[in-house]
């Protein structure tokens, strides 16, 4: 039996086309995004997608700029880094919360985004998650972002039946607006 703390990884999907990524990342710890950006750029490299990298200030800021790109640019898929370290305030549910529900959003309205925004207790346990020689979160990002490609890629003319995904069906934030109350009736 296989212990509780082994953890499986899926290999890289088999792509039937060029992939462009963007990397998305917040160097406010610099070292540790040096890490994330170097295990994303590794998995990206291996499975023979191009990849661009923009710089935003903070971990907030990843999800806009993903949505700007998505938007506006031509990239298949997104990989979202940085690290937030949880300090003496409440600043860091904040962060960890609003930025990975800002990436769910934008992934529930079609972008494929891999989600590398490490939320940790210590610096120590971000240096172990942040390099490509241990935990490699940086390039589990990547490949997660390269699976919703191919799947995006493999449903992408499927037929969905009648009622389900019309365009205001799929208005995922007027969705969770009207669900949190917020949203307009």
């Amino acid at each position: 039996m296989a212990a509780l703390t082994e953890h499986a990884t899926l290999p890289l999907p088999a792509l039937d086309a060029p992939v462009r990524l963007l990397i998305v990342v917040a160097p406010y710890y610099r070292a540790i995004a040096d890490g994330l950006i170097a295990g994303a750029r590794a998995v990206a490299d291996a499975a023979g997608a191009s990849v661009d990298l923009v710089e935003v200030p903070g971990a907030l800021e990843i999800p806009t700029a993903i949505g700007m790109a998505g938007r506006l640019a031509q990239y298949d898929g997104f990989v979202a880094l940085g690290c937030v370290i949880r300090g003496e305030t409440t600043h860091y549910e904040t962060v960890c919360n609003d930025s990975s529900r800002g990436l769910a959003l934008l992934g529930l309205q079609g972008l494929c985004i891999g989600n590398g925004i490490l939320t940790v207790e210590t610096m120590a346990q971000a240096v172990v998650r942040a390099d490509p020689a241990q935990q490699d979160k940086g390039g589990g990002a990547a490949a997660a972002a390269l699976h919703l490609i191919a799947l995006h890629r493999r449903w992408a003319g499927a037929k969905r039946p009648m009622g389900f995904g019309r365009d205001e069906d799929r208005d995922v934030l007027r969705l969770a607006g009207e669900i949190d109350g917020s949203g307009q009736a």
